[in-house]
């Protein structure tokens, strides 16, 4: 049964939906997609490596701009959301552009039920987490996605920077490290994080903070071994007023700010069975 929050997120995230097809804001860049440009940011885009001919899982995917993305370079891609609406604009966009990929709208917790097969790579990033109240549950469920080998890569904001909040010009801490699953963190937000400037009508959602020891003991303890875990100066989206968009389409905070890592990124394998 799905909790409250969640079905509250939900509704929330089906309407943002229409407001991101239509960005203005370049976080979303559907027109350069649909005349051909690879538009993985550039963290994932040097990460990520050759991804042709591997079977990957892109969980929360969205409206499935990356997970057609990668499939553009040559992956065999199936994408999920709990989003109806999200999952519907992403077959539409697979249609009109003639990419080859599969989507699937499901809980990310149903994952393993609701996919056949196991998986060279599980692919999740930005904003995904945060909505998630259990972060070890999470890890299970990448883990027995993958096949002995494959490998998780997870890129997301970093858990110190959203502890922060912008006041008189500086970032101070002003949440909880940790969430419990039963007491998420509630916002309000007038419109969406894409810089459209629609009013939301569902405006209330609920995010859930993870310590790094969290996400990497919870991927260990499933039976992940960690490869690498970068931390970065930039992120996709403009976390406080603050943070500047560059060419690159990444926000950082100005040179003379002082603040901790903007994101962070991994990749974690699964360790291979152990014949008896």
């Amino acid at each position: 049964m799905t909790n409250p929050f969640t079905a509250a997120n939900r509704k929330t995230w089906d309407e943002r939906v229409d407001i991101h097809l239509r960005d203005t804001g370049e976080i979303y860049p559907i027109d350069a997609f649909r005349n051909g440009a690879d538009i993985l940011m550039p963290i994932e885009a040097g990460e990520i490596g050759d991804v042709s001919g591997l079977r990957i899982a892109h969980l929360q995917c969205h409206f499935g701009l990356d997970s057609l993305s990668l499939a553009r370079r040559g992956a065999d891609v199936t994408g999920l959301d709990f989003s109806a609406s999200a999952i519907e604009a992403a077959r539409a966009l697979a249609a009109e552009t003639g990419i080859e990929a599969t989507f699937v709208e499901a809980d990310v917790y149903e994952a393993r039920a609701r996919l056949s097969g196991e998986f060279d790579v599980v692919y999740v990033t930005w904003g995904t987490i945060i909505w998630l109240p259990d972060i070890r549950r999470w890890a299970e469920v990448v883990a027995s996605l993958l096949k002995p080998g494959g490998r998780l890569y997870l890129a997301e904001s970093h858990p110190f920077l959203r502890q922060t909040e912008q006041a008189d010009g500086k970032l101070v801490v002003d949440w909880t490290w940790r969430t419990p699953a039963d007491a998420p963190l509630a916002f309000d937000e007038a419109e969406t994080y894409a810089g459209d400037g629609t009013p939301l009508e569902t405006q209330r959602s609920y995010e859930w903070m993870h310590s790094l020891s969290d996400i990497v003991g919870g991927l260990v303890d499933a039976g992940l071994t960690l490869e690498f875990l970068h931390e970065h100066d930039s992120l996709p989206w403009p976390h406080v007023p603050m943070m500047q968009q560059g060419e690159d389409r990444m926000f950082r905070l100005p040179e003379d700010v002082a603040g901790p890592p903007l994101s962070f990124s991994l990749s974690a394998r699964k360790r291979p069975r152990i014949p008896l």
